[in-house]
């Protein structure tokens, strides 16, 4: 099954290193970051769990919550964790998945053949409170995933769900946005009243509206 942005997030219940969860249950007006792992004890995967855990914060005051997933047992994911808060002095509170019948991984399309037959490959789900797939990322095993680029992806997909603005290229938060082509220039003052520059007809930007 091919995921595409704007499809549903599959549902699926599942044993975690906290316990049995329903993904709906557990998002539940949140967004949320599904992310998988080849399997545990793996060196880069250690790194990304616990920058997750030492970046808990940021998740939270943006109402996400994380799940991670690996094709192990729940034991083997608690003693990784004894691992992963030594080495990456942190604390891993979010659930793993036990994902060992690769159910999850299926509905995900976290399996691709030509990286391998049976583990999941390191991919990344951004899922809206809707339920809706917002972002995909597919990372080579070789290449550790940047949480602030996730973050940040965040802001940009929060913001715009709720203005009709887009976000330029490089765009941090509390930067200048575009506002939508939908908009006409003659509406844009009661719209934006931090006012706008115009640089080109199709391309008008005004300071961050919730900032």
């Amino acid at each position: 099954m091919s995921l595409r942005l704007g499809d549903d997030a599959p549902n699926f219940q599942a044993k975690t290193s906290v316990g049995d969860i329903d993904f709906y249950d557990f998002i539940d007006g949140s967004w949320a970051v599904l992310y998988s792992h080849p399997s545990d004890f793996t060196p880069v995967c250690t790194t990304e769990l616990g920058r997750t855990a030492q970046l808990k914060s940021e998740f939270e005051k943006r109402n996400v919550k994380v799940l991670a997933l690996s094709v192990d047992s729940v034991p083997d994911h608690l003693d990784w964790i004894k691992d992963i808060n030594e080495t990456q002095n942190t604390n891993v509170e979010f659930p793993i998945i036990a994902d060992e019948d690769r159910k999850v991984a299926q509905l995900y399309d976290m399996i691709h053949p030509n990286a391998s037959a049976t583990a999941t490959v390191r991919s990344v789900f951004v899922i809206g409170p809707d339920k809706k797939i917002k972002l995909t990322l597919t990372y080579p095993a070789s290449t550790g995933r940047n949480f602030n680029e996730i973050l940040r992806v965040i802001d940009s997909l929060q913001l715009t769900a709720d203005y009709s603005v887009a976000t330029p290229a490089d765009w941090n938060q509390g930067e200048d946005v575009i506002i939508s082509t939908a908009i006409p220039t003659a509406d844009i003052p009661a719209k934006f009243p931090k006012g706008f520059k115009e640089i080109k007809s199709y391309l008008r930007t005004t300071p961050q509206p919730n900032n």
